[in-house]
């Protein structure tokens, strides 16, 4: 062969990949905070921990991605949100426990790297961390031609966070007669989509750019809209008040997300019509003939976070969270485990 061949040649730019680089050094210095070590681009992410206040600090770690949303994106050609998803799905996971988040890395796997589309994704990932308050400190970009396709690529996310030994919120407190409030959600978050998409593109027969009147937007913009971040409403519940119990509402529903901080003796009452249910879940379940059950395993239903309080607490609670901007209901109680029940969640 005469030619001589480049990596360019066989689908990767270098240099493209080079250049990107500097513009994440700049979107990540947004998020910097103490603590903080070195830029983007070494081998490896530096964070200099600060445990003086804590006795027994413990490290809190997560990962996830944002699942087939991302098809949602790509339909849309729109990148800029996907980013906030990905750091709400790992920092929520770690602020249920109590921990304050650190640190967030990215990676991010493309058939063809996309310089705008790149820098959009990762203006995503840098407004989410400013939201949880947490740095973006390192990541991996990879451009895979012949893995991913020239339009597609795929994001995972990792969070660490910190939280003194004796004030991790793991629900060994719990008891029955304790009361489920729960906060709402943003809409479908990032759980569920490829029952979305079933419902919505197969069934339906609609495009993202379809206006749904029940909906009062366009079906693109319903879907898109970004998961919530709960950290600091989580941070400023449990310095303060006798929360014994967080749960983050992702895949499996409120049913199988409550029962993970529950403790095994326990179950779990749910009232329905206690809070206000966005319109996309009436409008898919109709839509998909989807019985209550199955609504309640696969998607948030409009709760994204649930705290378990004492009874004498709930109000103190509900002030707290409403006067911090988030919306949220007394929705249920813990109970005492029935014997040969099918479910430790029943919902009357």
């Amino acid at each position: 062969m005469k030619k001589k061949l480049t990596y360019a040649d066989a689908g990767v730019d270098i240099e493209k990949a080079d250049s990107l680089v500097e513009t994440i050094k700049k979107i990540a210095k947004k998020t910097r905070r103490t603590g903080v070590m070195g830029e983007i681009g070494g081998f490896g992410g530096l964070f200099s921990l600060n445990t003086a206040n804590m006795k027994n600090p413990v490290l809190v770690s997560s990962t996830d991605g944002v699942g087939t949303k991302l098809k949602i994106a790509f339909l849309m050609n729109r990148h800029d949100t996907v980013g906030i998803d990905l750091v709400a799905m790992c920092v929520n996971d770690i602020a249920v426990q109590g921990a304050r988040p650190l640190f967030f890395l990215d990676y991010l796997a493309t058939g063809k790297l996309k310089t705008g589309t790149i820098t959009d994704i990762i203006k995503g990932v840098g407004k989410g961390c400013i939201q949880a308050d947490c740095a973006l400190i390192g990541g991996e970009t990879a451009e895979m031609p012949g893995l991913y396709r020239e339009d597609e690529y795929d994001l995972a996310g990792f969070a660490v966070g910190i939280v003194d030994n004796n004030k991790i919120v793991d629900g060994s407190e719990i008891r029955p007669g304790q009361q489920i409030i729960g906060i709402a959600s943003s809409g479908l978050h990032s759980n569920g989509y490829s029952l979305v998409r079933k419902i919505c593109f197969e069934v339906l027969g609609l495009k993202v750019d379809s206006h749904v009147p029940e909906l009062g937007k366009t079906l693109g913009d319903e879907l898109i809209t970004p998961t919530r971040i709960y950290s600091e409403t989580i941070q400023s519940l449990v310095r303060d008040l006798p929360i014994q119990g967080l749960a983050h509402i992702t895949g499996g529903g409120i049913m199988d997300n409550i029962v993970r901080v529950i403790p095994q003796a326990c179950g779990i009452t749910i009232k329905k019509g206690s809070w206000d249910i966005p319109p996309i879940f009436p409008f898919l379940q109709e839509a998909g003939n989807v019985d209550e059950k199955e609504m309640m395993r696969t998607f948030n239903n409009g709760i994204g976070l649930v705290a378990v309080v004492p009874e004498e607490n709930v109000q103190e609670v509900l002030n707290r969270l409403t006067g911090s901007g988030e919306k949220a209901w007394a929705i249920g109680q813990v109970t005492k485990t029935r014997k040969n029940a099918r479910s430790r969640v029943q919902l009357v």
